[in-house]
């Protein structure tokens, strides 16, 4: 089982129920011949303080795989950095600790958040990856930010057609972790 872990990037805001990133990486998880199942576990608005309070109902379905996607949130409302790092730090140890790769989809912010507090907060995604040897995803919406026909009238979440990019930028750092089928 593969869990998409995270806030309303992985929940599917704004766009109808199945066409999240999640919905989609399932379709080519399936098509790849790949036997896992994709569960969504995105919350709009979550935190990574809310992350980690989520810990438990994560870690009780034992997920082979962890897609680890928070911060935007902490980012978007000028939360510390040192704390996002430290409650991502804390998923990344217990979802380890339970046996979970992880891969760790990074963000940025808006420009109009400042250099430093920008390079800050995705370096604190860099700096992660480096310490626990993680598979790093280095901009989760690669190819859909800043592309208006991509992104909803609010300029952060994807539209359907967005998510189908962003699915296909997570597989391409998932797939060398899956284990092909056996029959």
């Amino acid at each position: 089982m593969i869990a998409a872990f995270g806030d309303s990037l992985s929940a599917g805001f704004g766009v109808e129920p199945g066409k999240s990133f999640p919905d989609d990486l399932q379709r080519l998880i399936d098509a790849a011949g790949y036997r896992y199942r994709v569960v969504n576990l995105g919350v709009s608005g979550d935190t990574t303080t809310d992350g980690v309070e989520r810990l438990p109902a994560v870690l009780a379905i034992h997920p082979a795989t962890v897609i680890l996607e928070f911060g935007g949130n902490d980012g978007l409302r000028g939360l510390p950095v040192v704390s996002a790092k430290q409650n991502l730090a804390a998923m990344v140890e217990a979802l380890r600790k339970a046996g979970a790769q992880i891969v760790l989809a990074g963000m940025t912010l808006p420009r109009n958040y400042g250099p430093e507090y920008i390079q800050s907060f995705e370096q604190m995604y860099v700096d992660l990856s480096k310490m626990y040897k993680l598979t790093r995803i280095p901009f989760l919406l690669e190819g859909v930010g800043g592309h208006p026909d991509l992104i909803q009238p609010d300029g952060i979440h994807p539209t359907a057609e967005g998510a189908e990019i962003v699915a296909h930028n997570v597989m391409n750092y998932l797939q060398p972790l899956l284990h092909p089928s056996t029959h």
